[in-house]
């Protein structure tokens, strides 16, 4: 693939997309105009076509809930330098220029003069293949949550509500049990992918299904250091420090899909991975809280998985 374009400061036009659902609201340059796209495929097409046009150093592009992969997507497709950010680190940046009003063309605007002084790192497109995984892992995640719902609302229910709302779980289960497995002979047809889940799935603890979870929403796994990788997730301890004082550290941030595959894994390590769980028991012996001791146990686990993808193999001695 070749490499993303070099453009010159002189001529260098940072832009910023502002990602709702029924449109795309765009400013070329700090400062510049401001026009507005279709979120359809027409849309899309045409905003990639007026990019290709410009010198372009940096578009950046506010994280929406979904919306905003298939721009991305044809994006980076057209070789143009795209990348999406946390909304949170866009609000506090505002917030700093001073701009505590919300409209679209402010956003717009924001995210332009933040692709300009932050210069957040572009990521290289996503195997299509593997986005496709990640999507029905997304759908299966909405089912389980369905279900979670229904089995509550039997406590309530009788007569026929009752029986239909059971009706609809027994059909719940059937599905996720299906799309599991199609999942599966999805993720096989991703070698490359598959291969880390395979490497992943030899650990005590983790099944195929969170081996697919953590590849799929975690693709840097193995390509970042344990710190990066750690607070991509959000299981990082971050200082609360100031002067003389030593604030409690605390984790925050992250992705919130693979901390909580994550958080599952982690409890059946502890229960039947040695290492994590001689771990865990050391932590809780000097006095640690058990989330706490729990929370060090996933970051843990997280470094050793980042180290058996980055080798391609289960080292010998667990760290």
């Amino acid at each position: 693939m070749e490499s993303w374009r070099d453009v010159s400061k002189q001529t260098a036009m940072y832009v910023g997309i502002d990602v709702g659902k029924s449109r795309f609201d765009v400013t070329f340059g700090v400062g510049g105009r401001v026009e507005a796209f279709n979120t359809d495929d027409e849309g899309i097409a045409q905003l990639v076509e007026r990019l290709s046009k410009e010198q372009v150093a940096l578009i950046v592009l506010e994280a929406s809930g979904g919306y905003e992969r298939q721009l991305l997507a044809s994006l980076l497709g057209a070789h143009l330098p795209a990348v999406a950010v946390n909304p949170r680190q866009v609000r506090d940046f505002a917030k700093a220029l001073g701009k505590l009003e919300k409209g679209d063309n402010v956003d717009s605007g924001v995210l332009a003069v933040f692709a300009e002084r932050m210069k957040p790192e572009v990521h290289p497109p996503i195997d299509p293949a593997l986005e496709e995984v990640k999507q029905w892992l997304d759908r299966r995640r909405q089912l389980v949550e369905m279900l979670v719902a229904e089995k509550n609302r039997t406590h309530q229910a009788r007569g026929g509500v009752r029986r239909d709302i059971n009706a609809h779980i027994d059909w719940l289960k059937r599905r996720l049990r299906d799309m599991e497995k199609e999942l599966s002979d999805m993720m096989k047809n991703c070698s490359a992918w598959d291969a880390k889940v395979q490497l992943i799935d030899e650990q005590r603890g983790l099944g195929r299904l969170s081996s697919m979870i953590l590849v799929a929403s975690l693709p840097e796994l193995g390509t970042l250091t344990r710190r990066k990788i750690a607070k991509l997730v959000g299981v990082a301890p971050l200082s609360n420090d100031s002067g003389k004082h030593r604030g409690q550290r605390t984790t925050w941030g992250g992705r919130g899909a693979v901390r909580a595959a994550l958080y599952m894994v982690t409890l059946a390590a502890v229960r039947c991975n040695p290492t994590i769980r001689a771990f865990y028991k050391r932590l809780v012996a000097r006095g640690k809280l058990k989330m706490v001791a729990l929370v060090a146990c996933m970051r843990k686990l997280l470094t050793i998985l980042n180290a058996i993808v980055r080798d391609a193999q289960p080292p010998i001695t667990l760290p």
